[in-house]
């Protein structure tokens, strides 16, 4: 943790104080506590999806959930969002500002599966739902489908429970698809054909929309009890 962020102000024009840096240093142990304590909350909440589509297979003979990924947020990474928001660089500051730190993503198998699935798992009691973003009935300008929720869960440990932020989200294949190729445009925006290549991404993102709502509709007819 201490060398993230040495690496971090080292490689920064920002006025940073030493005794700032040596208060974050001494912070390094509880950074180093919340990063596992998101970890755990990824366990937790990883944990519900899973049950949710081991019961869906028992009892309706089909997975809705293709596949499930998570991480954490690099420390550095969380440094610079601090940082460019104009927030205090401190362990209670990541705790009440951020709540991307730990990630989920579920995807799907059809569009249908994303709010079931979300209506289950928020339906939980011990889950509370903060933010909502519904990117596939109104999506980004740049074609962006996804479906977003902020979540808090409990977390027990061996001396407290905390509350925890989680931030879901729920796309479909071809939408996990789209995304992961879309981000690389993040860096290339000063390419020479960017815009022409963004254009055709956005084309594309319609384009698996439609087909998204096409495949859902022909397996209606082939299990309409589904």
């Amino acid at each position: 943790m201490e060398n993230e962020l040495q690496k971090y102000f080292l490689g920064q024009d920002v006025p940073v104080s030493t005794e700032q840096i040596d208060s974050l240093f001494q912070s390094a142990r509880k950074f180093s506590d919340i990063l596992m304590m998101y970890q755990c909350a990824i366990r937790e909440v990883r944990t519900k999806f899973e049950i949710l589509n081991d019961d869906l297979a028992l009892h309706n003979h089909r997975n809705p959930i293709e596949m499930i990924k998570s991480r954490v947020k690099k420390p550095q990474s969380i440094m610079e969002k601090l940082n460019r928001r104009g927030l205090e660089l401190s362990v209670t500051s990541v705790l009440e500002n951020l709540n991307d730190v730990a990630g989920i993503r579920v995807v799907c198998s059809f569009v249908d599966d994303i709010y079931k699935v979300a209506e289950m798992f928020t339906r939980q009691d011990d889950v509370s739902v903060l933010q909502i973003k519904d990117y596939i009935k109104n999506p980004k300008p740049n074609g962006y489908r996804s479906y977003h929720m902020i979540v808090e869960i409990p977390v027990f440990f061996a001396d407290r429970k905390q509350p925890v932020k989680v931030e879901v989200q729920l796309r479909t294949i071809a939408m996990d698809f789209w995304a992961s190729l879309e981000h690389g445009m993040k860096y290339k925006k000063d390419m020479p054909e960017a815009e022409e290549v963004i254009a055709e991404l956005k084309s594309c993102a319609d384009i698996i929309a439609a087909t998204d709502l096409r495949m859902q509709a022909i397996r209606d007819r082939i299990h309409p009890e589904l």
